[in-house]
């Protein structure tokens, strides 16, 4: 799945769920609105109805009292009008799942209107204690009987009604619970699939920006998490990472392999432009004036330093091939210190700087190493460390015994190194921004050299530095190491 589609199936996929719990809230709602539609036409017109119909009762109840009284054809007339009202609301309780009520209802008001007759004629006549008679009997009772009846009716429609009502707000507290949780789990659910999409997208992005950021210094064996057989976007890219990495340890073999073999072809000249230095010098060709001594003088210096610059790449690039040679041999760690110690006291009087070796805990009287790339290493080191180091300050080379190995810490109270630049300090040609606080400046290759000297001798080295503070190289050596030829290393550096 590409990653357009894997984006919008996520982006459909959290709009549905989302838009689930507010189908489920609309549904729940609409069925709330048909129950009440419901209470209204039935619940409500029943008790409407039922109120009309105890009015109706109470209102012949009063007619049937003044056709008593008055004797006339007009409150006659009332009379069975109002009793047509009531018997039509007693046949409307029926609709409203009231029968029982409404048949009661409907008989008593059969039995008024079945007595009527006589007592409206008896009281037309002017027969008082007639009339007054079926009234009691009859009349009076049956309207009674009715009006208790729509009482009951009523009381039980309110209970039914109320009931209702009770389970209408159950289920609104059902319905307002399940939506709650209904949106919980969707917004859960949207929120996983949210970060689903997220790691999907970033979790490769980040491993390609360390990819890059590898690259960038130098690491061209960095391996991408991103699976290449991937078949979107990501996939493409891993792809053309591990392609761009291997071109480049291509070109950075074939650079090695340039500065190898013209490291070693301008070797000879510029010996040969040294040898014919030193034969000017001894007068061979003839007397030097005083302006040509000291233009040979410049030659001499330059020439030294071409063919120093030229045994460097030397070194970097046989190290690099698996070729560089290690002589181990005894060494005399007390003696190896005290020459270290004379060699930079005077550079350390000349620099008024204060110089110091510090011997800490029991040292070994004796170590096995190649004592002259050892000796490179840390002359390498001492230099920098006073080539940045102002006057006044101090410079410091400690050692120590660790696990059976030796420590070993050039500390010096010179410019620092930034914290960003740290990483790099080790690769060929490169230089901090502290340069300007050097003495002199230099190529780049003496950490480069002090770097795979120490690792050939199965040691490590690092760097700890603070701006405007100073910086402690820390070297840790076996305190024996074997010998190793060229392709012994080879071998070793394969396996």
């Amino acid at each position: 799945m590409t990653l357009r589609s894997r984006l919008g199936a996520g982006l459909v996929a959290i709009a549905i769920i989302l838009v689930r719990p507010r189908g489920f809230a609309i549904q729940s709602l609409n069925g709330l609105h048909e129950d009440a539609k419901s209470l209204r036409d039935r619940e409500f017109a029943a008790l409407f109805t039922l109120g009309r119909l105890r009015e109706g009762l109470n209102l012949l109840r009063r007619e049937e009292l003044a056709l008593l009284f008055n004797k006339t054809q007009a409150a006659r007339d009332t009379v069975d009008r109002e009793l047509a009202i009531v018997g039509a609301m007693a046949d409307t309780l029926s609709r409203f799942q009231l029968p029982r009520y409404a048949q009661d209802i409907r008989l008593a008001v059969i039995q008024i209107a079945l007595a009527a007759p006589a007592e409206y004629k008896a009281a037309l006549a002017g027969d008082t204690a007639q009339a007054d008679a079926m009234s009691a009997k009859v009349f009076v009772p049956a309207l009674n009987r009715a009006d208790s009846t729509a009482i009951f009716a009523e009381r039980e429609l309110r209970d039914r009604t109320s009931q209702v009502v009770s389970n209408q707000s159950t289920r609104i507290g059902r319905i307002t619970k399940g939506s709650i949780i209904a949106l919980v789990l969707a917004l859960l659910l949207a929120a996983a699939i949210a970060i689903w999409l997220t790691r999907s997208i970033s979790a490769p992005i980040l491993d390609l920006r360390s990819g890059m950021s590898a690259v960038a210094d130098g690491d061209l064996t960095y391996k991408l998490s991103i699976p290449s057989d991937r078949s979107d976007e990501f996939g493409t890219l891993a792809d053309s990472f591990k392609e761009m990495t291997r071109q480049l340890g291509e070109l950075d073999k074939l650079k090695a392999e340039f500065v190898s073999v013209a490291s070693h072809e301008l070797k000879t000249p510029i010996n040969v432009m040294i040898g014919y230095l030193q034969l000017l010098e001894e007068g061979i060709y003839g007397p030097l004036t005083q302006k040509q001594l000291e233009v040979h003088k410049t030659l001499v210096v330059q020439a030294n330093t071409l063919l120093r610059l030229v045994k460097q790449l030397l070194d970097v690039s046989r190290f690099e091939a698996g070729g560089g040679r290690l002589e181990p041999r005894a060494v005399d760690l007390d003696h190896f210190l005290a020459e270290l110690d004379n060699a930079f006291h005077v550079l350390a009087v000349q620099r008024d700087i204060t110089f110091a070796v510090e011997r800490r805990g029991d040292l070994p009287g004796e170590v096995y190493w190649d004592l002259d790339r050892i000796n490179e290493v840390l002359g390498n080191l001492l230099s920098n460390a006073f080539k940045f180091t102002p006057r006044g300050g101090r410079v410091e080379l400690g050692i120590e015994p660790v696990d059976g190995s030796i420590h070993m810490e050039v500390h010096d109270t010179g410019a620092g190194i930034p914290p960003e630049q740290l990483p790099r300090i080790f690769d060929k040609f490169y230089q901090a921004d502290n340069q300007r606080a050097a003495h002199v400046t230099g190529t780049g290759l003496g950490l480069a050299i002090a770097k795979q000297i120490v690792e050939a001798h199965g040691g490590t080295i690092s760097c700890d530095s603070t701006v405007g503070v100073g910086t402690t190289f820390s070297i840790t050596l076996p305190t024996r190491v074997a010998r190793r030829s060229s392709l012994q290393r080879v071998v070793t550096a394969g396996a």
